[in-house]
Formats: C-alpha cells, sequence, structure tokens
C-alpha cells in the first residue's frame, strides 16, 4: 500500500486503474494499491507537482498532516433541544 497527499489549495479528482477515481481534498492524504501508483495519469499529476506518493511505513507518510479532519460538533438539522421523537 501507498499513500498519496494533495499538496494543492483545491479538491483533486484523481483517475485510478480500472477506471476508478480518488476523490481527495486539499491537504488530505488516502491510501492506494502499490498498483495503481504506477497508473500514467497518477505520474502525470505527481510530475505537475499536485499530489505526492510515499510508502505506507515511510516516516514522511506517517507525518503528513491532514489526514483525519478534526471532529467539530454541530447539531443535527432539525433537532429540538427537548423533543422526543417515536410513537408514544
Amino acid at each position: 500500500m501507498k499513500t498519496v497527499t494533495n499538496k494543492t489549495q483545491k479538491s483533486l479528482t484523481i483517475p485510478l486503474a480500472r477506471g476508478k477515481t480518488l476523490h481527495l481534498g486539499f491537504g488530505k492524504t488516502a491510501a492506494i494499491t502499490t498498483n495503481a501508483s504506477e497508473h500514467p495519469p497518477l505520474k502525470k499529476l505527481v510530475d505537475a507537482g499536485q499530489i505526492e506518493i510515499h510508502d505506507e511505513g515511510s516516516p514522511s507518510a506517517e507525518g503528513a498532516g491532514g489526514g483525519k479532519a478534526s471532529q467539530v460538533w454541530m447539531p443535527r438539522h432539525g433537532s429540538r433541544p427537548g423533543h422526543r421523537g417515536g410513537d408514544r
């Protein structure tokens, strides 16, 4: 497995092998298979500097920030304090 990191300030749609795509937000990372890293359109993005590919166990892949976004509590739409749903 390898890790791909988006180095741009916008979301990318990354073409993968067998017609699959990866939607990657700016600054985010995702795991891809080793075979997928050899796909020619993926190599073009690496050459253009839009993404970086690392081995999963490498220190630079582990230290890459932005892999997980911090969770912020947000109320659900239509939720009311003290309201109980369901049959009574």
